[in-house]
């Protein structure tokens, strides 16, 4: 997925990282996983 699909209206429609801030969270059934610094929030 292009990352220009992330947005709507100028406004990010996926929730970014907290700590990196530059990236977005991958959605998986039971958490979102950042992939670049390992971030994790369960569900």
């Amino acid at each position: 997925m292009a990352r220009n699909e992330y947005y709507e209206d100028g406004e990010a429609t996926k929730e970014q990282c907290p700590r990196c801030g530059d990236t977005f969270l991958a959605a998986h059934g039971d958490r979102q996983h950042c992939g670049k610094c390992g971030y994790t929030e369960w569900n």
